[in-house]
């Protein structure tokens, strides 16, 4: 009579019994690791801000830059600030509301001891500004870079990338997401979003070659749920993940919700590769679901920024509620369709020690100057709800319109 292990090997019992064990142990795995907490079926580790330092090299060449008075036609201040690097090693900065015009020494008019600009100073919509490959700012292209659409509308660059002309084109190219806005009523004192575009720069010499839409939110009546794509962009694998968000205008909704789409690496300027997160799956024409946002404690600024550490994705915003004016906080997770784990430490970036009202926004990851290190700008203004009086204080006050940087420190809780 056979032995027993004999018969488990013939009648597969054997076998059957070591699928039952594989199988029990894939279900204890997804159970703790559900399928939309993985990128690429790998793990990956909580992150968060173990420590910063201001970047006085970066914040100091905008300031010696936008302090140059040789020129009257070159970049002063701005927000909005992106950067991508070119190929020959040259850094593009792109800003949205800019001042050009002259700056001027100290004194200012009612005897402060600090920089200022005319109150006429010309203000345009959008600009660029080339960094050389040795981290000296040189010059300002012709603002705007982005024309207006139409009248009342408006162009505000954010993310971009170097891209093929072309799929396996060797001739390469600058694409460069744009929010387009159209003048509003209050709350809309920064425009009711309109659309995502992408602007095509030529290369080396950045010339504007057109500009496609991607996605018009025209048709979407309510205003508050219309979504802007661009804020920031992570690659990872064959993709191009691209972060956008609503705009939260009501104190009822004190903080907005992100959004992710995605396009295949090197064609950010197809409208038709463009694919959205509705929740449960990537749709080309599908309605978009947030991934981020409950509208009260969780959440981000209109603008915010997403970065990869190892396969950790970590989001930057400003922090709900009055800590949102100078508070930057972050989220954590394993893809970029959440879920979102957060937030996370947070941390106050410096603001001009003689500017009372001073407030801090949009803060966004510059992998283009980093050199390894995860370098994340901030922008400063006038916290004012009249804009003539807004406009007043950033005027007798050049350092409360521009760029600031610091440097951060990533690791586990």
């Amino acid at each position: 009579m056979p032995d027993d292990a004999g018969a488990r090997q013939r009648t597969g019992a054997g076998p059957v019994l070591i699928l039952a064990l594989v199988l029990a142990l894939a279900a204890v795995l997804l159970v703790a690791l559900p399928d939309d907490d993985r990128e690429g079926g790998a793990t990956c580790t909580a992150r968060t801000v173990r420590g910063w330092d201001p970047d006085a090299s970066l914040t100091g060449e905008f300031t010696r830059y936008g302090d140059d008075a040789t020129r009257t036609d070159d970049w002063t201040g701005g927000d909005g600030t992106h950067s991508v690097r070119l190929p020959d090693g040259r850094v593009l900065w792109l800003f949205s509301d800019t001042y050009l015009g002259q700056v001027h020494a100290p004194p200012n008019p009612v005897g402060e001891s600090v920089a200022w600009r005319d109150v006429s100073t010309p203000l345009v919509r959008n600009s660029a500004v080339v960094m050389s490959r040795s981290g000296r700012l040189e010059s300002t292209l012709p603002a705007p870079v982005f024309p207006d659409p139409a009248p009342q509308q408006w162009r505000w660059p954010v993310a971009a990338r170097v891209e093929p002309r072309s799929p396996g084109s060797s001739e390469q190219v600058v694409r460069v997401l744009l929010w387009t806005r159209t003048t509003g009523q209050s709350p809309w004192i920064y425009g009711v979003p309109t659309a995502t575009e992408v602007a095509t720069l030529s290369l080396p010499d950045l010339r504007l070659e057109g500009i496609t839409t991607v996605l018009d939110q025209g048709s979407v009546a309510d205003p508050a749920r219309r979504v802007l794509f661009g804020t920031t962009a992570v690659d990872a694998g064959d993709w191009t993940y691209v972060f956008g968000g609503t705009d939260a205008q009501a104190a009822s909704r004190p903080t907005s919700h992100a959004y992710v789409a995605r396009v295949p690496r090197g064609r950010l300027g197809e409208p038709g590769a463009w694919e959205y997160w509705e929740g449960a799956r990537w749709a080309v024409r599908g309605r978009p679901a947030a991934v981020l946002g409950n509208g009260a404690d969780k959440g981000v600024g209109s603008a915010f920024t997403v970065v990869r550490d190892g396969r950790t994705y970590v989001l930057f915003t400003m922090a709900a509620g009055a800590e949102g004016l100078t508070t930057v906080t972050a989220y954590w997770a394993c893809s970029p369709t959440g879920p979102w784990h957060g937030p996370t430490k947070a941390f106050r970036p410096p603001l001009p020690a003689d500017a009372d009202n001073a407030a801090a926004y949009n803060p966004q990851a510059h992998k283009a100057v980093g050199d390894g290190r995860l370098v994340l700008s901030y922008d400063v203004n006038w916290l004012d709800t009249d804009a003539a009086s807004a406009q007043l204080n950033i005027t007798r006050n050049v350092s409360l319109y521009r760029p600031r940087f610091v440097s951060l420190r990533l690791a586990a809780p």
